[in-house]
């Protein structure tokens, strides 16, 4: 008891805990943690209009919503929510049971008079704060390079829009980060959970200019002109004149339109580039047309040309009619890619045209399926290699009062590591779990450099006092600290800066270790071992 009292209240020792327990606070584990978290809400949508909302940019996991129950059934999973969602009814009033609250939800029609999604895009409750990247849950990692050097606020600006486009878009656990490589390119990577490379490739590459011409004079152009944009089944979706029809060679086309609402300068500007046009038609004002068509261009290339009705003519109206088209080799493709036209259009009005043009340098896409997979086999490595290392140990020292410390400082520094990683809200993946290997594996070896000097005196004299002995193992600990440290610091920008995982969670933990667990450690191998 009285050696369990000096190492309780060494001051070494109460650091650690002191760090243990705020690492356990921001990692925050709570196993028992039930329902599917809401990762996003989509504008105009059944769940927004019910007044459920979109996570905080950069919330931790566990203070998400979660969704308990839809209309009184409990929802334990993503199977539990999407079985449910599926037999939803048109335009019927839906109760959504979430821990923050209970809320009605009106089901909206969509095409083939069908239920429209909620609007929520859900995951498995989590079980921590500990966020894991794309490598351990899946989905899509686009790398992009500007067209050209751009300034420091230039690449805030492209950020901040990117995010915002995507959120539009309807994806809000989405990670765009700046970085760079060794030769000084600029890039930036984006990581978006739980989506496939189709559904963001284009939307985050593209420009995204829109404009709208008549007789080759601008009318309005995207973001800045636009109010509103219709996203509702109510005002948009495929066209219920136009349709559906095959076309020359076998393939489907459809064509889809959605309302738009312009500032009172733009349509002053369309009022006055109307007035002086001719009118074109049968006579009768409804069939007739003006003689100029409206040409709508995205990113420089015309996407469709509307006739402009006759009673338009120099008249400064602020809601008009987009549409434009989508074409598959069956019906239901060409829906689909009508709808998916449809959406990127609607983001690119809401949001506007990226200040440079991206060009895409690389695209990874990872399946959840295999992503699962990595965790369970990274949690198994791990346990063997803290097992191997309890073994290895115990052999060579035959003490269990050196072997036991060694796996208690080995699973702390994982902690300590994991709990930052948690509070700073970076990613565990593949390169940062290769970062806590290195770190762990250096403080072993930190760690039998301790032992060896305080047990048997290494190189130093035998004869010497127990702090010298300390004093030269930790002159070694030092040394091999600063190397590990500028070694990493290359790393932080190499690869375009895909290896910063590693590199960072190397760096912070070989930190930790020379600074918090090894001197602990070296405290308790003193109070359990010496004579």
């Amino acid at each position: 008891m009285g050696r369990l009292r000096q190492i309780v209240t060494n001051p070494r020792m109460i650091i650690l805990f002191i760090f243990l327990v705020l690492a356990i606070v921001a990692i925050k584990p709570v196993p028992w943690n039930d329902g599917v978290s809401i990762r996003s809400v989509s504008a105009e949508s059944a769940a927004a209009f019910a007044g459920i909302e979109n996570p905080a940019q950069g919330s931790s996991l566990m203070s998400r919503e979660r969704v308990l129950s839809i209309n009184g059934v409990a929802v334990h999973n993503i199977q539990d929510y999407y079985s449910e969602a599926s037999q939803l009814k048109v335009n019927k009033t839906y109760t959504v049971q979430t821990n923050k609250g209970l809320y009605r939800l009106t089901t909206q029609i969509g095409e083939n008079n069908t239920v429209t999604d909620l609007g929520l895009r859900v995951s498995n409750a989590p079980k921590t704060n500990i966020k894991k990247g794309l490598d351990l849950q899946g989905g899509t990692r686009v790398l992009l390079q500007p067209e050209k050097q751009i300034s420091k606020d230039e690449m805030s600006t492209l950020m901040d829009n990117m995010v915002q486009r995507l959120n539009v878009y309807g994806l809000s656990d989405v990670i765009v980060r700046q970085a760079g490589d060794l030769s000084g390119n600029q890039y930036i990577s984006v990581e978006i959970a739980g989506v496939n490379e189709e559904e963001v490739r284009d939307l985050i590459s593209k420009q995204g200019k829109f404009e709208a011409t008549i007789a080759n004079q601008t009318v309005f152009q995207g973001g800045k002109d636009i109010t509103y944009v219709c996203r509702t089944a109510t005002c948009s979706g495929i066209d219920p004149e136009s349709g559906c029809g095959t076309v020359q060679g076998g393939s489907w086309a459809c064509r889809f339109r959605f309302s738009i609402s312009l500032t009172p300068t733009a349509a002053e500007r369309q009022a006055n580039l109307t007035k002086n046009l001719q009118i074109e038609g049968t006579g009768d004002i409804r069939n007739s047309y003006l003689s100029e068509p409206l040409v709508l261009y995205l990113d420089d290339k015309e996407v469709d040309s509307l006739n402009i009705g006759a009673e338009l003519k120099g008249k400064a109206t602020t809601d008009i009619q987009i549409s434009g088209s989508g074409a598959g080799a069956t019906q239901d493709e060409a829906i689909n890619n009508a709808l998916q036209n449809m959406k990127r259009l609607q983001t690119v009005l809401i949001t506007g045209s990226l200040p440079v043009k991206l060009n895409v340098v690389k695209t990874d896409t990872i399946s959840p399926v295999l992503g699962e997979q990595f965790v369970s086999n990274s949690l198994f490595i791990g346990l063997l290699a803290i097992i191997a290392v309890g073994v290895v140990i115990s052999l060579r020292y035959k003490k269990w009062q050196v072997s036991v410390p060694i796996i208690i400082t080995m699973i702390s520094e994982v902690i300590l590591l994991l709990g930052m990683a948690a509070l700073i809200g970076w990613n565990i993946d593949i390169a940062a779990i290769a970062g806590i290997i290195v770190a762990v594996g250096t403080g072993v070896d930190d760690q039998i450099v301790i032992t060896d000097e305080t047990l048997m005196g290494g190189k130093s004299n035998k004869d010497s006092s127990w702090k010298t002995r300390l004093k030269y193992a930790f002159f070694i600990i030092m040394a091999a600290y600063f190397s590990t440290v500028v070694a990493m610091l290359p790393l932080l920008f190499a690869g375009a800066g895909l290896l910063k995982g590693f590199a960072i969670t190397s760096i912070l933990g070989v930190t930790f270790g020379v600074f918090i667990t090894r001197p602990a450690y070296a405290a308790v191998v003193e109070i359990l071992v010496k004579e």
